[in-house]
């Protein structure tokens, strides 16, 4: 994982090697495999590198096809699939060692006004300012120390907003610039950070139990309004199904203001490790 924002930052600055054909590189890391949002976050900025900058994105929809290998560079061909009077659209592959590992489409829109509504933010929330980071409260849950959930998280700030914990607040752990492109990608790599946990609560189950093998299935992303990712962003979740050793889970996010910026969808691989697992019981 990125050791700070700024790592996170040149992560997300990918080398152009040819005509609509970049490489993102791989942080420092003791992972086994490649973050998803992290893969979500790169494939958007290839897509993004290659549409006109007043068209900003307004939603993506991503299937991870392999488990991403940390110590190999990750080659993105954006495919210009269409470009209209107000839309383009793009379809992005992601590849290693010659083989597809993510599929992405995106949606670029130029703005434009239009009617207008939301569903209001939550009001039962602890305020950020008041909010434990959740570094330190999964060290009580799951006894792996603060400092190591603080590393994997450098990039961004994350705080428990409910004591259900399907609520956060999320903000980069740093100033951005002011470019709508990279806090979009910025919010992709976010997005998936706490949300196939929302899936385990259920079961009294927090993401790191070595009981369940978790896997980043597919992921879906709507921009509904402007917003910055280094200003605090309240990241409400919600699990409807759990089965077949899949969880799905869904997300809002809310900017403080209460404006409703972002909506995700996301399934993925909850397995319990061993037929015989208490958990099926």
């Amino acid at each position: 994982m990125p050791e700070s924002l700024e790592d996170l930052v040149e992560l997300l600055d990918l080398e152009m090697i040819d005509v609509d054909l970049f490489r993102g590189r791989q942080p420092q890391t003791s992972m086994q495999r490649v973050f998803g949002g992290q893969v979500l976050g790169q494939a958007l900025a290839a897509a993004s590198r290659t549409v006109d900058p007043e068209r900003v994105v307004h939603s993506l929809h991503g299937y991870f096809l392999r488990a991403g290998d940390t110590s190999v560079p990750i080659v993105y061909r954006p495919e210009p699939t269409r470009d209209g009077g107000s839309f383009s659209s793009r379809r992005v592959v992601a590849s290693q060692n010659g083989k597809p590992i993510f599929y992405m489409s995106a949606s670029f829109q130029r703005p434009e006004p239009g009617l207008d509504h939301q569903d209001p933010m939550p009001d039962d929330v602890v305020p950020p300012e008041e909010a434990p980071r959740l570094a330190t409260v999964l060290e009580a849950r799951s006894g792996r120390p603060a400092a190591d959930w603080d590393r994997e998280w450098a990039a961004l700030d994350v705080r428990l907003a409910g004591l259900t914990g399907r609520q956060f607040w999320i903000r980069a752990a740093g100033k951005l610039p002011d470019d709508p492109a990279l806090h979009a990608c910025v919010l992709a790599y976010a997005s998936d950070l706490t949300l196939l946990g929302a899936s385990l609560l259920p079961h009294g189950i927090v993401i790191g139990d070595r009981r369940i093998q978790p896997a980043s299935l597919d992921h879906a992303l709507w921009f509904h309004r402007p917003f910055r990712a280094d200003e605090w962003l309240l990241y409400d979740q919600s699990s409807p199904s759990a089965s077949g050793a899949r969880g799905f889970a869904t997300g809002r996010l809310y900017a403080q203001t209460g404006a409703l910026i972002a909506s995700v969808a996301q399934e993925g691989l909850i397995r319990p490790v061993g037929l015989d697992s208490d958990l099926l019981t």
